[in-house]
């Protein structure tokens, strides 16, 4: 049985990690992993927050978000994000990670702040991207677990609303961290231990979830659009360290 405090930390940062990625549509991973590794190990963290995103990505969707999903681009990005898994899983053995993260926490950086500085860069007009985006988010995901960012820079380019963009995270989060927990189960990863703080986190996910949903409903386009970029900075520094 785990110490009242660890469980208590681990409540707090799983609320804060699920009250971000309701808000924005993404960053859970960013901020649960690194602080869940330090207070209970990696061991536990990673099917922990595995478990927490894809309760956070079914329930957005079936409370009302999958009305707002870019369908159209949320199966491109899935199909071609399966193709680049298996591919990721090739560099994860041969090409050394620092390198890798380092140069896509650059770019995330690099795009955050000229979206901050300078003039919106134009959006695109159509889906045919998405596999583009969804084949480089498949390969960093099966190497290093980190799909989100090259799809919320698409969705950024594509010039989606805030709910739209929170929705269409989620319908495309929803399939392939499903594919990430059940390899979790299937590398027995469900310990006792994992699957009793995840209950106890429950109601603080779903209270997190309600929360967020209603700050993202109060953030307007162009404001939503500059948390988007500041976070995307604030992913490539994540990535670096």
């Amino acid at each position: 049985m785990e110490p009242t405090a660890i469980i208590i930390l681990v409540l707090f940062i799983l609320f804060i990690s699920t009250f971000t990625r309701s808000a924005l549509g993404f960053g859970d991973a960013l901020i649960a992993m690194p602080l869940l590794a330090l207070v209970v190990g990696i061991q536990i963290a990673t099917p922990l927050t595995a478990f927490g995103a894809s309760t956070i990505a079914l329930t957005i969707l079936i409370t009302g978000g999958w009305r707002k999903v870019d369908l159209k681009a949320a199966w491109r990005l899935i199909v071609s994000s399966l193709v680049g898994i298996p591919i990721g899983l090739y560099f994860l053995k041969t090409a050394p990670e620092p390198v890798i993260k380092g140069a896509l926490g650059a770019l995330l950086i690099a795009f955050g702040l000229y979206n901050l500085i300078a003039p919106k860069l134009p959006t695109f007009r159509n889906e045919k991207l998405a596999y583009a985006f969804g084949l480089i988010a498949g390969i960093l995901g099966g190497a290093y677990n980190t799909n989100g960012p090259p799809v919320v820079v698409y969705g950024t380019l594509r010039g989606w609303s805030p709910e739209s963009f929170r929705s269409t995270l989620q319908a495309y989060f929803l399939p392939t961290g499903g594919m990430i927990l059940i390899s979790h189960g299937l590398a027995g990863l469900w310990t006792p231990a994992v699957l009793r703080l995840y209950a106890y986190a429950l109601p603080i996910i779903m209270l997190a979830i309600f929360l967020g949903g209603r700050a993202n409903k109060m953030v307007s386009g162009g404001r939503f659009n500059r948390i988007i970029y500041a976070s995307l900075v604030v992913m490539g520094v994540l990535l670096f360290l």
